[in-house]
């Protein structure tokens, strides 16, 4: 499992790569059943316009209508840990197991996850975490702007 993991986080921080030269927030994530990247995804929050498309849920939507049984088996890798509404959406299609490059730059639910029987198990890949540093590093006010969008403090 571990070789495996190091593989899809590798598609998912490439995806992460791919917002960043589109513009956007250096986010990625796949969704992987049974071995096979059945959805993948960036944030695209500056480059559409958007305020839902974090890269889980660019991803989640990326897979298609899935079957339910699909979705159980299946295992989210995201760059950064999940938000609230990418939580929730974890939840609702019962995503039994998600893994997040780095949860130090910022953290989401992580244990209404757990409480809700999603495996969470967290690399802690310093190179999710220097993609998104250096992108608040060098983009400030547009990193401000979004975590006060969703309520973060940003003081």
């Amino acid at each position: 499992m571990e070789a495996d993991d190091h593989r899809f986080m590798a598609k998912a921080i490439a995806e992460a790569k791919k917002s960043l030269k589109e513009g956007g927030i250096p986010i990625g994530a796949v969704l992987v059943s049974d071995g096979e990247v059945v959805g993948h995804g960036h944030n695209r929050l500056l480059q559409n316009d958007s305020v839902i498309l974090h890269g889980e849920m660019d991803c989640i939507e990326n897979a298609g209508r899935l079957r339910g049984a699909d979705y159980q088996k299946s295992t989210l890798y995201t760059t950064l840990s999940p938000c609230t509404m990418c939580s929730g959406a974890i939840m609702l299609y019962n995503i039994h197991r998600v893994v997040i490059g780095e949860n130090t730059t910022l953290i989401g639910p992580e244990e209404l996850l757990k409480e809700s029987g999603v495996e969470v198990k967290v690399m802690g890949i310093d190179e999710c975490r220097e993609l998104l540093e250096k992108y608040i590093e060098e983009n400030p006010k547009i990193w401000e702007a979004e975590l006060e969008r969703v309520g973060y403090c940003t003081d």
